[in-house]
């Protein structure tokens, strides 16, 4: 990376102990989603190169990091369809959390219940491919 570019991006805090980082095809437009779907805030973004691809984006997800980037084959990073995981939201109002996420464009995949563990939790897709989940503990 440039030191041009670097002096760009301003310096923001990584917040949470694990910091998932999310290669996906469209990695702003993602993040635009992901403000309209999970309240997300983007904390930081590099421009968009020539392609329309992005480096890296900084979000904050329910008060944590989430990063992405778009896939970039000439470093080794081509496209792959996420599989495999989920990121999970834990949330104290699920039914606010899971309305705004599928009004946004997210697919129900579980709808959330009440759960053998005692909590109520649901699944959802975005249209990037990502598996999203929603925990809202018993009181």
């Amino acid at each position: 990376m440039s030191e041009a570019l670097a002096a760009e991006m301003p310096k923001v805090e990584t917040k949470g102990g694990v910091t998932p980082y999310l290669s996906l095809d469209g990695a702003l437009k993602a993040a635009e989603f992901y403000v309209k779907a999970f309240g997300a805030e983007i904390a930081a973004a590099y421009p968009p190169d020539e392609k329309g691809r992005t480096m890296h984006v900084h979000l904050y997800v329910n008060g944590a990091s989430v990063m992405l980037s778009d896939f970039f084959e000439e470093y080794g990073h081509g496209f792959e369809r996420p599989q495999a995981f989920n990121l999970t939201l834990q949330v104290d109002d699920i039914d606010a959390w899971w309305t705004r996420a599928i009004a946004a464009g997210c697919t129900e995949v579980t709808p959330p219940q009440k759960m053998f563990w005692g909590d109520t939790y649901g699944q959802c897709a975005d249209p990037f491919g990502v598996s999203w989940s929603m925990n809202q503990a018993a009181t």
